[in-house]
């Protein structure tokens, strides 16, 4: 009952957003949500003050101003003071409050956020050990004697569960499997434990399905709103244009979710409860039919270990943190954290099902991978020299002469990885879709040699299938192929990866990002036209950059190569076999490919 009610709500709310959705509801938002700050803390949607309308927030993210301080309310924890809010992560940093003092460690077990939009984040397991006398603890795995736990007769210590109790003194006994959860840091056991024990803070991740949305919208640069009459969230564009009339439905959606509001409350609330097993299980079912090709499976004691609790941060994407680590056998490593809230396994599966099994010297290998109650990890070999964005943008960024790669290894990295491409197309028993090239995912081995990584998007399916069924749009903006978007372009098939791959090319040539959030703003030619303006007129591509002759045919061949791998239509686009023909092949045998896109001037 609960599922029909849901899917008639959102039915009635997708049309009647089609016809209501206008910039005078935006400009509402603008003015009624302002951004404000609160002791220092920046708030805006999903967060709003209390003071505010409600549609300005997410339910459960309504913060108070006190005392100078910004103050979230939530009923495990109490009034806890905000330290820190980062809305690209979805993450907020919280002190917690007067109750907790003086003795925090005490209080851990009773954490239970199951029903708050929020779930704790960076967490070790902790366990108390009394002991009739003192020891000198090893500060890797155990802390104490813990004050405000012991008393003149017995000794509380703290310990890390993951760790063998074998070693403890035969004046100590463990009383419970788990007492709590404790923050860790990039710091030892002791370091974590006393930290807490001073500062009482600690991470939460924002659970809520806006906080991904949200995060689109931090990286096209745009503010993140709420729609009252579609009733979703969304990126605003602040584009103000001329006012169109539009068909007033408001009453009636509100009616419509006043009917709907208890129901669909209890809904997710019962959904949310049963959602993390349901994930583990399909992990688990998935890696039982899998076979014995899987790579090696980790605990998470081991992982802690790899990466020595975590120390050392690389980075962040998408589904989770990555951290470099180091196997028993010496080999550098990179393993990513995947968060609890992503994707319901999806992105676990997805990158065992698919470079779990295979090996190509351009495709990053996965060495390992951890499922272990909600934590999953993936264990990749070590790139030192990141990813290929960090090369290709850096003249754009810091003005440059010249680029750190040359044309000569730019035009070998993207044969190399062209290479990857095309073996994950017709290379496997079952044809790959990565489904999101672009120079991020392209990681540099210690000589440049490129491997193309992160298959949490990807499809399988039969070599023989030449039509993919999608049920949503995957990928990046800007190297998103135009049929992925909307079927009047054509079918999803392995020419979307040729189009990104495309995409990515120009990128290389160019040094600059095809897409820019802020071009709408600036009088600019869309690069990849520009490109083909020059070489239609036989015209230097006038790059930034010093080049000889030799440096000249490179940059040609790859913009032609590009143009013809971006083209709207996707049987217009070459295969990856015939761009590693036209790559390897001379300037001279390339033809130019027909226009790919409609002309900006077109529409002035």
């Amino acid at each position: 009952m609960n599922r029909l009610l849901c899917t008639l709500f959102l039915l009635f709310v997708h049309a009647s957003d089609k016809k209501t959705w206008g910039n005078k509801e935006e400009d509402d938002f603008l003015k009624d949500c302002r951004t404000t700050r609160c002791g220092g803390i920046t708030v805006r949607y999903p967060f709003r003050l209390k003071s505010s309308p409600p549609y300005c927030g997410v339910q459960g993210l309504e913060l108070s101003c006190s005392g100078g301080d910004a103050i979230l309310s939530l009923p495990p924890l109490g009034l806890c003071t905000v330290i820190s809010i980062d809305y690209y992560y979805g993450e907020i940093r919280i002190k917690l409050g007067e109750s907790w003092s003086p003795c925090p460690l005490q209080k851990l077990s009773s954490i239970d956020l199951t029903g708050s939009p929020f779930y704790e984040t960076y967490l070790q397991a902790l366990i108390f050990v009394n002991c009739s006398g003192k020891f000198t603890p090893d500060p890797a795995w155990i802390t104490g004697p813990i004050p405000c736990l012991g008393n003149g007769s017995h000794y509380v210590y703290a310990a890390d569960s993951s760790e063998p109790m074998g070693d403890l003194p035969s004046v100590c006994m463990v009383t419970s499997s788990t007492d709590g959860w404790i923050p860790y840091d990039s710091g030892s056991w002791e370091e974590n434990v006393q930290k807490f024990i001073r500062t009482q803070e600690m991470n939460l991740r924002i659970s809520v399905p806006e906080t991904r949305i949200c995060r689109e919208c931090e990286e096209a640069r745009k503010p993140c709103g709420f729609n009252r009459t579609g009733n979703q969230t969304y990126c605003i564009t602040r584009h103000h244009g001329s006012n169109i009339k539009i068909i007033i439905v408001g009453t009636c959606t509100a009616g419509f979710v006043l009917v709907l509001l208890p129901a669909l409350i209890l809904f997710y609330v019962r959904r949310k409860s049963t959602k993390e097993e349901e994930t583990r299980l399909k992990v688990e079912n998935f890696l039982a039919t899998y076979g014995d090709a899987k790579p090696t499976r980790y605990t998470f004691a081991d992982v802690k270990k790899i990466t020595r609790r975590f120390k050392d941060r690389l980075g962040q994407g998408g589904y989770g943190s990555v951290y470099k680590g180091e196997l028993p056998n010496g080999i550098p490593v990179a393993v990513k954290m995947l968060e609890r809230s992503k994707g319901e396994g999806e992105e676990f599966i997805n990158e065992v099902a698919t470079i779990g099994r295979i090996h190509h010297v351009n495709i990053v290998r996965l060495l390992g991978f951890c499922s272990e109650r909600s934590s999953r990890a993936l264990i990749y070999e070590f790139m030192p020299n990141e990813s290929l964005e960090k090369y290709i943008f850096s003249r754009e960024a810091s003005g440059a002469d010249k680029p750190p790669l040359n044309m000569e290894k730019l035009l070998n990295i993207a044969i190399r990885v062209a290479r990857g491409i095309e073996y994950l197309h017709q290379g496997c028993e079952q044809r790959i879709l990565h489904f999101d090239i672009k120079p991020h995912n392209v990681l540099l081995d210690h000589e440049f040699n490129p491997k193309i990584s992160d298959f949490g998007l990807a499809k399988l399916c039969s070599r023989e299938q030449s039509i993919v069924t999608m049920t949503a749009a995957r990928g990046t903006m800007g190297y998103i192929a135009p049929e992925m978007y909307s079927r009047n372009f054509g079918t999803v098939s392995y020419k979307s990866d040729v189009y990104s791959f495309g995409m990515l090319v120009l990128e290389m040539v160019g040094g600059r990002k095809n897409h820019d959030p802020e071009i709408g703003k600036q009088n600019e030619i869309y690069f990849p036209e520009w490109v083909y303006d020059r070489l239609v007129h036989r015209q230097d591509l006038g790059l930034a950059m010093e080049m000889e002759g030799e440096e000249e045919e490179i940059v040609k061949k790859l913009a032609i190569v590009a143009l013809w791998c971006i083209q709207w239509s996707p049987t217009d686009r070459p295969s990856m076999t015939r761009v590693l023909q036209m790559l390897t092949g001379t300037l001279q045998s390339l033809q130019m490919p027909p226009k790919p896109f409609v002309s900006s001037l077109d529409h002035v």
